[in-house]
């Protein structure tokens, strides 16, 4: 049963992440670019976001909640990421970044591991 687990999330994997493409460029593309060397927008360029430190954009102004974040060592990895696209707010009181338009944790999801899955390195 554990192989079978596992043979199947490797099969659904590159679906999904192709999906957080899609994903992504409906409801993020707007204000984060995600190719290397993309301006900043409304939003930091969301490249190489795996393990990346929290405000970690250099040609990006952040809130103080996420300059506070940044001092505090945290660092973007699968889990943080999944907790700040379902309540931006929520995680980081004070954010400039208003609420997302993903609908549902599959959207959720798909963008995590799009952004996790290594663009930009």
């Amino acid at each position: 049963m554990i192989r079978l687990a596992a043979g199947l999330w490797l099969v659904a994997a590159p679906a999904l992440a192709t999906g957080g493409a899609e994903v992504f460029e409906a409801h993020c593309a707007s204000c984060h670019a995600a190719a290397p060397g993309a301006p900043a927008g409304a939003g930091p360029n969301l490249a190489g976001l795996s393990g990346r430190a929290v405000a970690g954009d250099p040609a990006f102004d952040y809130s103080p909640a996420l300059q506070a974040a940044r001092a505090a060592g945290e660092a973007w990895d699968a889990a943080r990421l999944r907790r700040f696209l379902d309540d931006p707010e929520a995680m980081y009181p004070g954010l400039w970044m208003g609420g997302t338009s993903l609908r549902g944790t599959a959207d959720v999801a798909a963008v995590v591991a799009y952004l996790m899955g290594g663009i930009g390195r």
